[in-house]
């Protein structure tokens, strides 16, 4: 989960950036899904990766962490359930 830290005007600015580095991990596999949250004081990112290292390593990617825009907040899970659909 991320945190807007900066008026969303801020944030706008860097959205392509922002845009392009999820397409980035999207193409590789490593995010499963993501969105604004509501109200939008920031987001969500579903994640698959193999350790905590590994996404705090791929969320110093993206340029709202980089220019201080937003705080990120890494929950660790193992589903025990999932929707049959989601593994299509």
């Amino acid at each position: 989960m991320l945190q807007y830290i900066r008026p969303v005007a801020a944030v706008e600015h860097f959205m392509e950036a922002h845009t392009a580095f999820l397409q980035k991990h999207y193409d590789s596999g490593r995010f499963i899904l993501s969105g604004r949250r509501k109200p939008r004081s920031g987001a969500v990112i579903l994640c698959n990766a193999a350790s905590r290292k590994e996404v705090e390593e791929i969320m110093s990617e993206d340029p709202l962490e980089k220019y201080q825009l937003a705080l990120y907040e890494i929950i660790e899970f193992e589903p025990t359930k999932y929707a049959s659909t989601l593994g299509k």
